[in-house]
């Protein structure tokens, strides 16, 4: 790959410091840390990694085909589902079966377009699935799908904590192999799906996920958590829901979203199969015509078929049972309902119209939105981050003090750089995040606005503040965390201190040059 090639695939200014470093040492350091450097290169130049992990049976692949825009992945339990699947761009749809001795075999998509059910092969020696489609999605992002936690299949949990960095064999070493930990790390930031009920180890999942990245030199906040399966909470269960499905899935997302912060930046509902159907043409034409089909039926009528599943699919009515099968497959009860408000509010509403509508019953939206907000936004900064950790790591293990001498003075000299404060601030975060750098809520609170956010509004929680009021409050701040560096603070909250003082006085400073 040339300089050139290099240099338009990297995310921003920020990775390109970070890799016109890795070529500005390349020469000056052993054969076994240029390497890395190049390895860090490859890493730089490829879109972000992110990881789609959860509980079993907590919709995460569904999700992942409302992201990719194709039902692409399997949703059913099977051989797939309990490997490790990176969705990447690729200019022809191919799936490629990584074998833990390297070896890789292509296999086709099946008739529908998925990955297929069966590899033909033992999955024990598997380790992980590559699939290349021509999705514009994954030009930015890697999607990658894990097996689910909480299986009673070991080597699945193994897979997907291998995935998160939650475990590690008893020795320290690594519980994958070379090819599967290569496949597999490096995921930059991570999208966890809940149901319901937040577990114990949904925590302890998102808790090392967060610490992995603080054991490196810096890490970002880099994850968010969706409340899946929205449509099926009980809104009586919910206080305050007033018999709104919708409504209690937001107030239940907010009580998980107070439960693991300051471990995701955010808790979204989202209905995973809406989402789907309506993102990868499940919804089709024929299924606009049965919803119209049931929007006809008198009150009474659906009333009694929209109680329960069983009834749905077995009453007795004019739409056939075959039919209501198909649209319960695509839908569930809460999305037939969404549809035949939406054609009883709207007769002539079209069937791309009915999609539409159906994909904002979903929720997905919100998601994406958010997902470009924490992820897509800060893209740059997380692979910087991420890289700055493993060169770091790299001269760590150099054998040559000189060497690892050369590659610290060469990273202090570039984070010394006003424009590359944001590492600053994204390790900063990471230390507080992860409990390594205990401050008092207040000012955690305070750090999380300050790094988690893009806009200087946001930042200083001013979201109406003038001019004239935020830089009068930055400068303010600004004084106050370089007080509490010098004065009330213990060495490690001291370190994070500097580091939110000097974030108030660049903003003050781009506040003052407008």
């Amino acid at each position: 790959m040339t300089a050139v090639t290099e240099q338009s695939a990297l995310a921003g200014p920020l990775s390109t410091s970070v890799a016109n470093l890795c070529r500005r040492l390349q020469p000056q350091v052993g054969p076994a840390t240029a390497a890395g450097f190049a390895e860090v290169l490859r890493r730089l130049g490829a879109p972000l990694q992110v990881a789609v992990a959860g509980r079993i049976k907590s919709g995460k692949s569904t999700l992942v085909n409302a992201l990719i825009g194709r039902r692409v992945a399997p949703t059913d339990i099977g051989e797939c589902t309990r490997l490790v699947t990176r969705f990447q761009y690729g200019t022809v749809d191919r799936v490629e079966v990584v074998r833990t001795d390297g070896t890789t075999t292509v296999l086709p998509f099946d008739a529908d377009g998925m990955i297929p059910a069966s590899l033909g092969m033992d999955t024990d020696a598997v380790s992980h699935i590559e699939a290349y489609l021509t999705s514009a999605v994954l030009r930015d992002m890697t999607v990658i799908d894990t097996p689910g936690l909480g299986s009673l299949d070991a080597a699945s949990v193994a897979r997907t904590e291998g995935v998160l960095g939650t475990r590690r064999e008893p020795d320290g070493g690594d519980v994958l192999d070379h090819t599967s930990r290569d496949a597999v790390a490096g995921a930059e930031a991570v999208l966890y799906v809940v149901t319901q009920s937040v577990r114990a180890d949904d925590q302890q999942a998102l808790a090392a996920f967060t610490a992995a990245t603080a054991s490196r030199e810096a890490g970002p906040v880099n994850a968010i958590a969706v409340l899946n399966k929205a449509d099926i909470i009980a809104p009586e269960s919910v206080a305050g829901a007033d018999g709104d499905v919708w409504r209690a899935a937001a107030l239940l997302a907010e009580a998980q979203a107070a439960t693991l912060k300051p471990k995701v930046a955010d808790v979204l509902p989202v209905i995973g199969l809406l989402a789907e159907s309506a993102e990868s043409g499940g919804f089709t034409s024929a299924d606009a015509d049965a919803l119209r089909a049931l929007s006809e039926l008198d009150d009474a009528t659906l009333e009694t078929i929209l109680l329960s599943a069983d009834i749905f699919t077995s009453w007795d009515c004019d739409v056939p049972s075959g039919t209501r099968t198909r649209l319960l497959d695509r839908l569930d009860l809460y999305g037939i309902q969404c549809g035949i408000h939406a054609i009883r509010s709207d007769p002539a509403v079209t069937a791309g119209d009915l999609r539409r509508r159906i994909r904002d019953a979903s929720g997905l939206e919100a998601v994406r939105s958010r997902l470009n907000t924490v992820f897509a936004a800060r893209a740059d900064g997380i692979k910087a981050a991420a890289a700055l950790a493993s060169i770091t790591a790299l001269a760590h293990t150099a054998p040559d003090p000189a060497e690892r001498a050369k590659v610290h003075d060469a990273i202090e000299v570039l984070l010394a750089k006003p424009e590359a404060h944001q590492l600053r601030v994204l390790e900063a975060l990471t230390l507080v995040t992860s409990g390594a750098v205990e401050l008092p809520d207040d000012l955690t609170e305070e750090v999380l606005r300050v790094g988690s956010n893009a806009d200087v509004t946001a930042q200083l929680g001013m979201p109406d503040g003038d001019r004239e009021q935020l830089t009068a409050h930055a400068l303010e701040r600004a004084g106050w965390w370089r007080s509490f560096a010098s004065f009330g603070a213990t060495p490690a909250q001291s370190r994070v201190a500097h580091v939110v003082h000097r974030a108030y006085f660049l903003i003050w400073q781009q506040l003052r040059e407008k």
